[in-house]
């Protein structure tokens, strides 16, 4: 029998998926993450606060997952970030920012109508693998 041509990753330490999708499927190589909205792992509960702190727990949640497939974010080749108010593109960059030091991913912003629970900022990643 051949191995599966993708695995789907489970991560605890990343909030439980709020619908019926895998945290990540890995294949080719790559990690293909997800989308992230800013929920407490430990609570399920939604992050509130500015579109900054909600970036900042999308970020942390996507990391989560990146460990539980045996890779980091940093190692990410590209992310999309969907905001519920462009104007809020400046203060999700400045977090953005922190969790790469000087080899940025490609990535794509997007202005939608609404987010999953409320939420103002979604993140999903494509991520190398080791």
């Amino acid at each position: 029998m051949s191995e599966p041509r993708r695995t789907p990753i489970d991560a605890p330490g990343a909030p439980d998926a709020v619908g019926p999708y895998s945290h990540a499927v890995s294949a080719a190589g790559l990690l293909f993450c997800s989308g992230q909205i800013p929920l407490d792992p430990e609570s399920g509960d939604l992050v509130l606060g500015s579109p900054g702190v909600q970036a900042r727990r999308c970020l942390e949640n996507l990391e989560a997952v990146c460990a539980a497939a045996g890779t980091r974010l940093a190692e990410a080749v590209k992310i999309t970030v969907y905001l519920t108010d462009i104007a809020s593109f400046a203060e999700v960059n400045e977090v953005y920012a922190e969790f790469f030091a000087s080899s940025y991913p490609a990535r794509v912003a997007v202005e939608v109508s609404a987010l999953p629970k409320g939420a103002d900022v979604e993140m999903d990643a494509i991520v190398a693998l080791a």
